[in-house]
């Protein structure tokens, strides 16, 4: 049992997105989608994301390194990793509290 516990706490954890780092999202991210500025889907709207969240976590990743439509290339994040991307993507795409 406590190695089932263990086992399943470790698969969690691999797959876990990690906490954006908020400064980067202030400076880049939030300029747009805090008042959905350009059409850009707003944080804390679920279900505007959840149709992007559907095509799979690479390809948003994708559409912000080339940019998509209004959103500049890496959407101004230009010392973001992927890691980042993805985590301010899930921090954006989660519901409003």
């Amino acid at each position: 049992m406590k190695k089932s516990l263990i086992l399943a706490l470790a698969v969690f954890a691999a797959g876990a997105i990690a906490e954006p780092d908020m400064d980067k999202y202030n400076k880049s991210c939030a300029i747009c989608h805090a008042s959905g500025a350009a059409n850009a889907p707003k944080t804390g709207d679920a279900a505007a994301w959840q149709p992007r969240l559907d095509k799979g976590m690479d390809v948003l990743v994708a559409s912000v390194k080339s940019g998509l439509n209004a959103m500049p290339p890496k959407g101004m994040c230009f010392d973001c990793t992927d890691d980042d991307y993805k985590a301010m993507i899930d921090h954006m795409a989660k519901p409003a509290q």
